[in-house]
């Protein structure tokens, strides 16, 4: 990375240390599998294991950059010998890469062990001590100097390596007149078509110095194309996390408040001299220019279960590319697959006003994702599982929590006592159903993406619990039916309550397992032996899904949502309706079309469905709350107003449990790991004020 001006030696500082962790985060994807790069071990240093969720984020920035690089190559290199020296008058060397703030990457490396550098030569600029050091390892590493062939011209100025096909260059990028003389000092030719290529360095400059090299390439390069990887989205949670990330570490994502999405950035090349501009996000990049079987690997090569931080991660980059004067266009962002494309919400139907449970500021044990958190009486809510922060430590939770309302304010507290962790086992993913005053069911969830389901429990409780005097919560494993085994063998799934015949039943439904990445299997559970019990279902079977809501409505079930088969978001609706004989899969329409999302979560109330929050891919907004009447299928979308908070509102990973009486949604916990960027916990319960909807709708 190569940024800022000569004399900000502190912000270069903190800039190229962005540039060596992300070498690192290449290297370990490379030594999973997820890229194939033997040059990154020699070019990293240092090794050190990441996690499934960087080495996946950084599989996609690799092979969004490879992907436009060699669409340039080929595309230009297969031009007739006669057509290319008609185009441009050169024979020798007809074509320039010229990478700006490369750090330690491996580009030129994997391109010419790929035999695809013919007629190329690639220029690398960055911090003269990063070129120093990069020049010193290709000397001292045979397999890289091999590739590299030294010409001993290294060592001249700012020229720190210099081979036949290889100019390693120490510049400050900000500099630009500086930068056009080292060029042309090593032997650059403008004439002749160049690729630009930048990622994740514009964003450290100042606007009008980035704006400025932006403008020069286009200037000074008659046949040019410009290729952008970056963040953008500066305005919601994630992207709030990620800023104030960056912030942290003293090198401030700096274009985000100028061009702070896709379109703006697509303009930006525009109007500075660029006459073709195409932009994508990662999440439409990952399913439109990735091929299905190449989809499926990556997605099978680690246990993963953290596809909310994924998709959002995905969602706050960019890969962008310009040109001008190419002949043909050059186009490497037209999809390769032909995928549905969801609009995003038609408009906002209004707002709904988020505000901090009174009186619960600070309160222990709630700052979770991943929990589950039901009402057990009037006025009285559990919440169990998840993973968070105890004790100042981020671990799975064993403890449980009680909230309690005690004239007309929200009293909290942890409970601890009689909780063994081999019966509990401190799980993710669960789901609990209330059955009585002092009894409720725990289905399914995990510990870790590779463990086996935890199967199921008891949690009993006194007819007294409250926050004011907490009794003991027992917890007591639950002996299945070998057939009903499997129901409970799984996380991400849904149980809900439903009667058959005047008979109450729990059905399982979806999830997914260590083994299966998707279910769309279910069972029926009678109610309170939990008997595995045969009824028959007929209509057009859902689609597998995960991550979906679950709600009860006249006897029946409603699935919406959900995340498939392909980790892509679903949008349909589904009532599960009794019929004399059994059940029958019924689709709901909605219109306009409910936005697919997945990781929300649900309630009904006096014929409507309440979705509350969730991850969608249109980066533009996030999910609010989304009613839909059941009766005509209207659905409308409704921002959540969080102007009152102090602390960015993730609505994904989290719980809510709906008050009717109030007309008011609690919402518990949520969030998750966003990235490398650190780990935000929505520290209070949030109290949002449906009245307004739930009378105009």
């Amino acid at each position: 990375m190569l940024v800022g001006s000569g004399s900000a030696v502190s912000l270069s500082r903190q800039v190229q240390g962005t540039g060596g962790s992300s070498a690192v985060s290449k290297c370990s994807a490379a030594a999973r599998g997820y890229i194939q790069d033997r040059f990154l071990r020699l070019l990293a240093g240092r090794r050190r294991r990441r996690a499934p969720l960087i080495h996946r984020g950084y599989y996609i920035r690799a092979r969004a950059v490879d992907h436009c690089v060699q669409d340039f190559l080929l595309k230009t290199q297969s031009l007739p010998r006669t057509q290319v020296h008609f185009l441009w008058g050169y024979w020798h060397f007809p074509l320039n890469i010229l990478s700006l703030g490369a750090g330690f990457d491996s580009l030129y490396f994997r391109l010419k062990d790929m035999g695809l550098l013919r007629h190329t030569v690639v220029y690398e600029v960055d911090f003269p001590n990063v070129a120093c050091q990069k020049a010193t390892l290709i000397k001292r590493m045979k397999e890289l100097s091999a590739l590299v062939g030294d010409t001993g011209g290294e060592g001249l100025g700012a020229i720190t390596f210099s081979g036949e096909d290889y100019k390693l260059l120490g510049v400050d990028l900000s500099e630009l007149s500086e930068l056009e003389r080292t060029l042309e000092e090593a032997g650059l030719n403008n004439e002749i078509p160049t690729l630009f290529i930048a990622e994740v360095v514009l964003t450290y400059m100042e606007n009008t110095r980035s704006d400025a090299l932006i403008q020069w390439a286009a200037e000074h390069f008659p046949q040019a194309c410009f290729l952008v990887y970056e963040q953008v989205h500066p305005e919601d949670p994630f992207g709030s996390v990620m800023q104030q990330h960056f912030s942290q570490l003293n090198c401030a994502l700096r274009s985000l408040a100028q061009y702070p999405d896709c379109e703006a950035q697509q303009r930006r090349f525009l109007g500075k001299g660029w006459t073709d501009c195409s932009v994508m996000d990662m999440n439409e990049f990952f399913t439109c220019c990735i091929p299905e079987d190449e989809q499926q690997r990556v997605q099978t090569l680690e246990p993963f279960d953290e596809y909310e931080e994924w998709h959002l991660k995905c969602s706050h980059y960019f890969v962008l590319a310009a040109s001008k004067g190419m002949e043909p266009s050059w186009t490497p962002l037209l999809p390769s697959v032909t995928v549905p494309r969801h609009a995003g919400p038609v408009g906002m139907a209004g707002s709904v006003p988020a505000a901090v449970c009174a009186r619960l500021s600070g309160s222990p044990g709630l700052r979770r994702y991943g929990h589950h958190s039901v009402l057990i009486k009037p006025g009285v809510i559990l919440t169990t599982g998840g993973f968070g922060e105890e004790n100042g430590q981020h671990c799975r939770m064993r403890n449980f929590h009680v909230l309690s309302k005690l004239e007309g304010y929200w009293k909290a507290v942890c409970v601890t006592q009689n909780i063994p962790d081999k019966r509990w086992g401190e799980r993710l993913y669960h789901t609990v159903s209330c059955l009585s005053d002092t009894l409720a069911l725990v289905v399914g969830g995990r510990t870790s993406p590779s463990s086996a389901g935890l199967g199921m429990l008891w949690l009993k409780f006194p007819k007294t619990c409250n926050a004011s005097d907490p009794d003991d919560v027992s917890v007591e494993p639950v002996s299945l039916q070998p057939a009903a085994e499997a129901a409970a063998s799984r996380w991400r799934h849904s149980t809900t309550e439903m009667t058959f015949k005047g008979e109450q039943y729990l059905f399982v439904y979806g999830g997914r397992s260590a083994l299966e990445p998707v279910l769309g299997d279910w069972y029926f559970l009678h109610t309170p032996e939990l008997s595995y019990t045969a009824i028959a279902v007929e209509g057009p079977v859902p689609e597998s899904r995960h991550s979906h809501s679950a709600c009860s409505w006249e006897g029946g079930v409603l699935i919406a949502g959900g995340l498939g088969a392909a980790e892509q978001p679903l949008g349909s609706v589904f009532l599960l309706r009794e019929l004399e004989h059994g059940f029958q899969w019924q689709t709901i329409e909605t219109h306009p079309p409910l936005v697919p999302r997945y990781s929300h979560t649900a309630h009904v109330h006096e014929g409507k469905l309440l979705l509350v929050g969730g991850v969608w891919f249109h980066a533009s907004s996030v999910p609010g709350i989304t009613v839909i009447d059941l009766m005509t299928g209207l659905c409308l979308d409704y921002v959540i107003n969080v102007g009152h908070l102090e602390w960015p509102l993730m609505l994904h990973n989290h719980s809510s449990v709906f008050l009717p009486n109030e007309k008011e949604l609690l919402v518990i916990g949520g969030g998750g790991n966003c990235f490398s960027f650190g780990t935000h916990l929505n520290p209070e319960p949030v109290a949002l004020r449906l009245s307004s909807i739930l009378i105009s709708h």
